[in-house]
């Protein structure tokens, strides 16, 4: 199944590139919903580079939901900044993610694209993908609201 959701950031597209190849961003703009720990090196790195991660997922920071491969990559697709992740992991066989970032008007048009797929559970994991890029897309609009400040978080 997939989904596309967008959203405006009103901060230049520079600036959404630079946070958004951060693990703190990714950290944030995930919490409450889902935590990751890493289930490989002691720790995530502080800026993501092209590579697979393996982490373990928790839906509300407690109940485990799998081991999950985060596959990184930066492909170029016609100007716009890409995060790739081809991820996929004992709940789900297929978590296709893309982001994009681009320049909109004064601001920036942030992207997530979505395709999963995790057999007879993937209706249900859809509904919560749904529920948790419009979550992700929320945090990310306070926090540039707040000039990218982490610490009022």
């Amino acid at each position: 199944m997939r989904l596309d959701v967008s959203t405006y950031l009103p901060c230049k597209p520079e600036q959404a590139i630079s946070h958004m190849r951060t693990t703190r961003l990714f950290r944030y703009v995930a919490a409450p919903l889902i935590k990751v720990r890493p289930s490989g090196p002691a720790e995530l790195p502080e800026v993501f580079s092209e590579g697979t991660y393996w982490v373990s997922t928790y839906l509300f920071g407690f109940i485990p939901f799998g081991k999950q491969a985060m596959v990184v990559s930066f492909p170029e697709r016609n100007g716009a900044f890409c995060l790739h992740d081809e991820g996929h992991g004992t709940l789900m066989r297929t978590w296709d993610h893309l982001v994009t970032i681009e320049p909109s008007g004064d601001g920036t048009l942030y992207r997530d694209r979505l395709t999963v797929e995790a057999g007879i559970l993937t209706p249900f994991v859809w509904g919560f993908a749904q529920v948790f890029f419009r979550h992700r897309q929320r945090r990310w609009r306070k926090l540039v609201a707040r000039s990218f400040d982490f610490s009022a978080a």
